[in-house]
């Protein structure tokens, strides 16, 4: 038996800072920080666009590879296209994200870029998101990777199966599911669920963490400042877990853990913390 193979995403890494903030810009040296990654055990990690544009114009996209070759990391994912049905030059479009990601795609090869879509209640008309999701699939396509829908309880796509049933409508090999344990359940979805609305093909990615019983401030204030190592709430981790790998689901795994505490910590503290509190809850590969 083999250790299950870990992602450092975005935030686990990211130390002192929080998506609240505008930029939201690591304060961790990106060296600093892909050496903490790969010395904590994890295989892969994530960056956001905020850390992005502040390489793209210090080392650049091709040493940030080179640095996490040398690493010995195999898994980059990159996030997050918010508001991707909204034509450029439109207002609130989000083109200058895109355009980024693809360019930092183009050289780090990433395994997916995330896409969120925005707050707000479910939206009343998913077939509007259709032909722009199967648009942006083709042009992830085109860069040589894949697009990871991350549904979030607090926004307009707010559940996996919603998630899904977008994908089956887009019909394209390059977009599907970024699933996260904390939007799953705090979403109420269940494991009978998950098991009716997904299938194998349409797991990009996983993220691992827990949280309390009880939501604390609204929902996006919950996920931001309160979430907890794997194993340390309520989440039925290993449930989720089962199901995944019933799915076929090998992992990578990513590790999300986002709090006012969690990130306070030394960075490589923080980074140990999480790849044991997930280790604890895969067992063995």
């Amino acid at each position: 038996m083999t250790s299950p193979r870990l992602v450092a995403t975005a935030w686990t890494s990211a130390g002192n800072v929080s998506p609240m903030d505008v930029p939201a810009t690591s304060p961790v040296p990106i060296t600093e920080r892909v050496a903490a990654v790969a010395d904590a055990g994890f295989v892969g990690l994530g960056l956001i666009a905020d850390d992005l544009a502040v390489i793209r114009e210090s080392i650049g996209f091709t040493a940030l590879r080179d640095l996490i070759a040398h690493a010995g990391l195999a898994h980059t994912e990159i996030e997050l296209i918010e508001r991707w049905w909204i034509p450029r030059g439109q207002p609130g479009n989000s083109y200058a994200v895109r355009d980024l990601l693809f360019e930092a795609a183009d050289v780090l090869q990433p395994a997916f870029i995330k896409i969120g879509s925005e707050p707000g209640p479910p939206t009343t008309h998913p077939e509007a998101l259709v032909e722009p999701l199967r648009e942006l699939a083709e042009q992830a396509a085109a860069h040589g990777t894949r697009i990871a829908i991350e549904t979030m309880p607090f926004s307009i796509i707010d559940t996996m199966p919603f998630g899904a049933e977008l994908i089956r409508a887009a019909g394209h090999p390059a977009v599907g599911l970024l699933i996260d344990a904390w939007h799953v359940f705090r979403a109420g979805t269940s494991l009978a669920e998950i098991a009716a609305a997904v299938r194998p093909e349409m797991i990009f990615g996983v993220e691992l963490d827990d949280a309390a019983g009880h939501v604390v401030g609204t929902l996006f204030e919950d996920t931001v400042n309160n979430r907890l190592l794997c194993g340390a709430g309520e989440f039925d981790l290993t449930g989720l877990i089962a199901e995944l790998r019933v799915l076929g689901f090998d992992g990578p795994w990513g590790v999300e853990i986002l709090s006012n505490s969690f990130r306070t910590l030394p960075v490589r503290d923080g980074l140990k913390l999480a790849a044991e509190s997930a280790f604890s809850v895969l067992g063995p590969g």
